[in-house]
C-alpha cells in the first residue's frame, strides 16, 4: 500500500479524510464534487477520534471505501494516507 503524507498533520479527522480523499483523486479537496457530510457525520467523526478511543471506521465515499483509524491513518481504496 502507498502511504502518503496528506499535508494536514494537526487537522481534523474530517479534514485529513477529505485530504485523503482528495489526493486520491488528484484534486484540490475544494473540488471534490460530493460533501463528506453525505456520506458521514464529520462532527461524530471528529468527536470519535478526538476523544482517542481504540477504533477503526469504514465508510463508502462516493466510489472510494473509506477507512479511517484512531492512529491518524485514513486509507482510501488500499491507499494510505498518514497524518
Amino acid at each position: 500500500m502507498p502511504q502518503m503524507d496528506t499535508g494536514n498533520p494537526t487537522g481534523s479527522m474530517s479534514m485529513r479524510v477529505i485530504d485523503a480523499i482528495a489526493a486520491e483523486a488528484g484534486v484540490d479537496p475544494l473540488e471534490l464534487d460530493t460533501p463528506l457530510f453525505e456520506a458521514v457525520n464529520p462532527e461524530a467523526l471528529d468527536r470519535l477520534f478526538r476523544d482517542e478511543v481504540n477504533c477503526r471506521v469504514t465508510f463508502d465515499y462516493d466510489e472510494y471505501e473509506i477507512t479511517v483509524s484512531n492512529d491518524g491513518t485514513v486509507t482510501v481504496d488500499g491507499s494510505t494516507y498518514r497524518p
